[in-house]
């Protein structure tokens, strides 16, 4: 069984005068029975927004998929005219 496995990503996307306020969470984690799963979270700053949690028996995908992630709030400015930053 591999180490126990846990990071996290929180980034924002602001701009007040077109009404954008988006929020994304991300989290990669081993969970008990020792798969890495992927879960993240996203919607309005301030709302409940919506979820979705992905496991992968083997690490290595799980970062593959959290990097493809990652990448795609990259693209944020080009998408959707307004770029994510990353907040601690």
């Amino acid at each position: 069984m591999e180490r126990p496995y846990d990071q996290s990503w929180h980034w924002q996307a602001i701009d007040p005068s077109r009404n954008i306020a988006r929020n994304y969470h991300l989290w990669v984690a081993t969970d008990l029975f020792g798969w890495t799963t992927v879960e993240r979270r996203w919607g309005r700053i301030g709302t409940k927004g919506r979820g979705a949690t992905a496991s992968f028996e083997n690490r290595g995908d799980a970062e593959m998929a959290a990097r493809r992630i990652r990448l795609r709030r990259r693209s944020s400015l080009r998408r959707i005219g307004v770029g994510y930053h990353e907040l601690d």
